[in-house]
């Protein structure tokens, strides 16, 4: 049977000319056939839900270590909310849905076990081989440590798919080769010398809407969660505006609401007024801009897909409230410094004896690596991990495992 290219559609509608075109991707850095039924970015997309590194990521914390409750954001359900999120915006603005939500779903794929604690520990005991960033360590899976292809290692995602997931929370250097925030990391150095991903400029719109969506997802879930673990009441969220005006207008309408319902009502009208602000935002930059082409985002020297300067004050707001209530909360910081302990002390076991991590092909290769190397072995293993297997790979080496409940 012959399928016709042309009735196929591809998923997608009309686009705008600033929209990533996969049409005229910059291609794979290991050339490739084409495919009959599926774009390239649609392909991205279909390999990055297939890795393993994804599947991962369903034992990976969000906020609340996974013993908690089955209820809580796990790393995984966040990822799924971004790239929902992310693809909405997309097809609002007129870009490539696919790009978008492919970049949504490899964006946090270089997270360890324990969330961001995990990877403070980790790159603390990495300081001296260069350090740890969850960012590069993505870069790191899609490029080299997935094993799934007979003719390369990693997922041999496009272009544009690999620009997004480094340079979506914005350029890396400036104009004069210096680091925006902090020294581009090792790898992503690595990596660019074979494929250079213009590190200076800004990534396309559709990882854009994938960066922003991101903070949406996790300033609504985020709450929810801490709602549900008690670690926040509807009191405290009166001293945000923004939500106890949601609040207002949710109990006006739902004067007896149940609490489980009255917060979904709430959050739903959250992502909405949040989603509506970045697209309103985003349409009224894309006036001021003009762009033609999707070198012109990259070119504008600004982001487009933003929020307002009110919602930009909102989403401050919230995560001050996070941080004070949640994330510094005095349980939270017991079960991270306990989670960070883990992690450190595997690391040092696995530097002095690479035999212990049975599952980790480089195994039999480190005894003739340099200290450096073999120690960037070992944070692979380590940020590879989910939270339940670090807890039972620290029982079975260590007399006491640190309670993360």
């Amino acid at each position: 049977m012959t399928i016709d290219k042309d009735a196929l559609g591809y998923g997608g509608g009309e686009k705008a000319s600033f929209a990533a075109d996969p049409w005229t991707s910059r291609g794979r850095l290991f050339p490739e056939g084409g495919s009959l039924t599926r774009s390239e970015f649609q392909r991205d997309r279909d390999r990055i839900v297939h890795a393993t590194a994804f599947r991962r990521l369903k034992h990976k914390t969000q906020v609340f270590i996974s013993p908690d409750g089955d209820h809580f954001r796990t790393r995984l359900t966040h990822t799924i909310e971004v790239a929902q999120i992310a693809r909405a915006l997309a097809r609002a603005l007129k870009l490539d849905e696919d790009l978008a939500e492919g970049v949504a779903l490899v964006h946090d794929f270089g997270h360890t076990p324990f969330g961001h604690t995990g990877e403070d520990a980790l790159d603390e005991v990495l300081k001296p081989y260069g350090g740890f960033d969850h960012n590069a360590q993505s870069l790191r899976i899609v490029t080299k440590l997935e094993r799934r292809y007979a003719d390369f290692d990693g997922l041999n995602l496009t272009w544009e798919t690999l620009e997004g997931l480094v340079k979506h929370n914005g350029p890396l250097l400036t104009p004069q080769g210096e680091g925006t925030r902090v020294p581009v990391p090792q790898p992503i150095r690595d990596y660019c010398q074979l494929n250079d991903l213009e590190l200076a400029s800004y990534a396309s719109l559709e990882a854009q809407v994938a960066a922003i969506a991101d903070d949406i997802a996790y300033n609504t879930h985020d709450i929810d969660d801490g709602l549900r673990a008690g670690y926040l009441t509807f009191e405290m969220l009166e001293d945000v505006p923004f939500l106890a005006g949601l609040m207002r207008g949710v109990r006006d309408r739902y004067p007896h609401l149940e609490a489980s319902r009255f917060t979904h009502e709430m959050m739903r009208r959250q992502i909405t007024r949040m989603v509506e602000d970045v697209i309103g935002c985003a349409q009224q930059n894309l006036v001021e801009v003009k762009p033609q082409s999707c070198a012109d985002v990259r070119a504008a020297g600004r982001v487009i897909a933003t929020f307002s300067a009110a919602m930009a004050e909102t989403d401050r707001q919230i995560k001050k409230l996070l941080f004070s209530r949640i994330y510094r909360h005095p349980e939270i910081m017991r079960i991270r410094e306990g989670a960070a302990k883990i992690v450190t002390d595997l690391f040092g076991a696995y530097l002095e004896q690479p035999s212990l991590m049975r599952s980790h092909y480089w195994v039999e290769h480190m005894a003739g690596l340099s200290q450096p190397a073999r120690a960037r072995h070992v944070g692979d293993y380590l940020a590879g991990m989910t939270d339940s297997y670090a807890i039972r790979a620290h029982g079975e080496l260590f007399d006491r495992t640190p309670d993360l409940r």
